[in-house]
């Protein structure tokens, strides 16, 4: 058996690194909307959370970063078989709002081979970095994204449920960056999204969205695909640009009842805009949170050197 790298820079033409946040939605949903599950569509309006609602004492805040090291190629008995070598690293950033400090508290990093070879072992790099095999069905560019990405999730999972033993107290709030699908089973946790690509209400209240002011949420509603989810969309303090402008939507499971996520909505928007950025620190700004933005340079410089790893990468299939 032999395995190639590629020797052109593994990150031309890919799309593993987020974009910018999109401007708004740029296409119909076809998931099952259930609009009344707060207020009525008729009553919708922007909401500010009771005066009694209190942010949690600790935030959680979790990201995961993954990058491709090298394309590879895997020969062996059943012919020839593409993939990728990958880093990926999760982490947890914990922001203690009463005492008012933010620290990272768990990371971890790991490499993958991602490959549909069944016989393909550990790759080792020159360096000593090594890279786990993991097998996928079909061997096209996005069944090898989607894989790093699920690999990815499974460690944020992990370092998710090692935050959550460090913090028993209960008085926290688990914010995920992205989609909660496959984690809808953490307490006290929301999604968190950034960017805008689905139109999941009729134009009279996504409307009301786009009317939000600052630090004003929408009323709550309910998503069905392949799973369902309580959503709600915020919006942060910023400056002003186009009607999506500081505008993130927020989700809960659909576990729980609609009271709690009504709670949980309330509590994410005396939370959260806490968090914004500013424009002149971060170029995804408001979205793009402070502890989020900082954690995410933290995962990178983990990752290590993209052109020495995959050097080694080379170095170690021909030697």
């Amino acid at each position: 058996m032999k395995v190639h790298v590629e020797s052109w820079d593994p990150t031309y033409g890919s799309a593993f690194e987020p974009g910018e946040p999109s401007p708004g939605p740029s296409q119909a949903t076809t998931s099952r909307v259930e609009i009344g599950v707060e207020l009525p569509p008729d009553a919708w309006r922007p909401l500010l959370p009771p005066e009694q609602v209190r942010p949690p004492a600790t935030v959680l805040l979790i990201d995961g970063v993954r990058r491709i090291d090298g394309r590879i190629w895997v020969e062996d008995s059943d012919g020839t078989h593409p993939g990728v070598a990958a880093s990926y690293a999760a982490g947890v950033v914990r922001c203690d709002l009463q005492a008012g400090v933010a620290e990272v508290i768990v990371t971890r990093v790991e490499r993958g081979l991602f490959t549909s070879s069944t016989r393909v072992g550990d790759l080792v790099a020159a360096t000593g970095a090594v890279y786990r095999p993991h097998r996928v069905s079909r061997p096209e560019p996005m069944d090898l994204q989607q894989a790093v990405q699920r690999r990815m999730r499974e460690l944020e999972m992990t370092v998710a449920a090692e935050a959550r033993s460090r913090d028993s107290g209960g008085d926290d709030l688990l914010v995920v960056d992205g989609p909660l699908h496959g984690r809808t089973h953490l307490d006290r946790t929301v999604g968190y999204i950034k960017t805008h690509r689905t139109e999941y209400l009729p134009p009279a209240l996504a409307a009301v969205v786009t009317s939000l002011p600052a630090g004003h949420r929408s009323p709550v509603f309910l998503l069905g695909t392949s799973w369902d989810r309580y959503a709600w969309y915020l919006r942060l303090p910023g400056a002003p640009g186009s009607p999506w402008a500081g505008v993130v939507r927020v989700e809960c499971t659909a576990d729980v009842s609609r009271s709690v996520a009504i709670q949980l909505a309330d509590i994410s928007t005396v939370t959260l805009p806490r968090f914004a950025s500013a424009a002149y620190k971060d170029p995804r700004a408001p979205q793009n949170l402070v502890p989020i933005s900082g954690l995410e340079r933290r995962l990178r410089s983990l990752l290590g050197d993209a052109r020495l790893l995959n050097r080694a990468l080379r170095a170690a299939v021909a030697g």
